[in-house]
């Protein structure tokens, strides 16, 4: 038997772009990390990724907009770092506030309401490997 809380529903907030690119809630918690810690490196290694995909995210939000978000600080004695740019703040900001009204929003499809354990019952077993 399936546990219950194995098919919980939950709501996922992403910005799907006509180019086929995406922001969620992975590329936001890499700002949010970047803004605590100044850091690209400190930023994925705080997400368990290497430099260089905390990086190449970094560099594919940059290319989303037509403002860079996160910008590289030079210099210093630890050879610079990286800063959340104000369009960068902005966007980390709407963000969590979209999120916020999704969760205010969910309450519908919480883990008991009727309408989940509807949705649960459909939801079809995961795959076993061949």
């Amino acid at each position: 038997m399936t546990d219950p809380a194995a098919k919980t529903l939950v709501p996922v907030l992403r910005i799907s772009f006509p180019d086929e690119d995406r922001l969620g809630h992975g590329k936001m918690e890499l700002l949010e990390h970047i803004r605590a810690t100044g850091s690209i490196s400190a930023a994925g290694r705080a997400m368990d990724m290497s430099y260089r995909r905390a990086w190449l995210l970094v560099s594919e939000m940059n290319q989303m907009f037509s403002e860079q978000v996160v910008e590289p600080q030079r210099g210093g004695q630890k050879g610079g770092g990286a800063a959340l740019t104000p369009f960068g703040k902005n966007c980390s900001s709407v963000f969590a506030g979209w999120k916020r009204r999704c969760a205010r929003a969910s309450p519908k499809i919480s883990p008991g309401s009727k309408q989940n354990a509807v949705c649960r019952e459909r939801i079809r077993p995961p795959k076993q490997p061949s």
